[in-house]
């Protein structure tokens, strides 16, 4: 165990015990579905240790009882989800979805719901990181508005971590991040930095103001959505849930669906097995029925 040495000024090694690492993986799955396995006890340690230094506590059985048992632990928890969330995310991630969506789903809702041209289409990036996924969908959906005369959507996007959300709000990323960007996208939808030498570029404006962030957990009964869903792409965040939360979390996209509303998972996750009013129409993207 480590403790904060007042008179050095200096912490030595803080060390997770089996039993605080339980009661943290315990809270974290109950409070927003992310398991955390035995074998995740190293990254928890590392990825709090910074917390504890932040907070002032002498080690992690004391964090513990701070975050679980005190009532200005409620506004730790935020912090705590913040550092152990993965958030691992491109642009143009798993590029044929983004084709689905543009050649099959668009012209199918347009038909069937009016979504985009008789009321805006609403397309939910459900786990959106530090917002690559609801850039790439606003770049790609504004392909189709300069095609198509009349054309409106607008893109939520949510994720637990408030951290993230800064980031994908800021809108400013690395130059090596922008890779698989089509060049002709780039040229229209990124401004570099004056400053060349910072290597940064930033989304344009106008597609910004299509993306709405809000912090959501997925957990919760009610995500407090008022909007008509059209489209979510929920993409390599169920690997961190167990079955039943799968289908539960499921469930609830489906509520907010309209009627032949869309469902994009990641390439590795599937509903089989899962009891949810969805039904598969290509490779990881499902449907649900009309």
């Amino acid at each position: 165990m480590s403790d904060f040495d007042a008179s050095r000024g200096s912490w030595t090694e803080a060390r997770l015990a089996p039993r605080d690492f339980a009661r943290l993986a315990a809270f974290i799955e109950g409070h927003c579905g992310i398991r955390m396995p035995p074998g995740k006890k190293v990254m928890v340690e590392s990825r709090l240790r910074r917390r504890l230094r932040e907070v002032r506590l002498a080690s992690f059985g004391a964090y513990c009882d701070h975050v679980l048992g005190s009532p200005e632990g409620e506004v730790e928890v935020v912090h705590l989800i913040d550092a152990i969330t993965t958030n691992k995310t491109d642009f143009f991630r798993e590029p044929q979805h983004f084709e689905y969506l543009v050649k099959a789903a668009l012209p199918t809702l347009m038909r069937d719901e009016g979504s985009g041209i008789r009321r805006e289409l609403m397309v939910w990036s459900a786990g959106c990181s530090s917002g690559e996924e609801p850039y790439t969908l606003a770049m790609v959906l504004a392909e189709v508005a300069q095609r198509l005369a009349g054309f409106r959507y607008l893109i939520l996007a949510t994720d637990i971590c408030t951290k993230v959300l800064g980031a994908a709000r800021a809108a400013t990323y690395d130059e090596d991040r922008i890779a698989p960007v089509p060049l002709d996208l780039r040229r229209r939808y990124l401004l570099r930095n004056r400053d060349r030498a910072k290597r940064l570029v930033r989304i344009v404006p106008e597609l910004r103001s299509l993306v709405r962030f809000r912090r959501l957990n997925f957990l919760d009964d009610d995500f407090g959505l008022r909007e008509r869903i059209d489209v979510v792409f929920c993409r390599n965040v169920f690997i961190y849930f167990d079955r039943p939360t799968q289908q539960a979390v499921l469930r609830r996209f489906c509520r907010h669906l309209v009627p032949g509303g869309y469902v994009f998972l990641g390439h590795s996750e599937t509903i089989n097995g899962l009891d949810v009013p969805l039904v598969p129409v290509a490779p990881t993207v499902y449907r649900t029925p009309r």
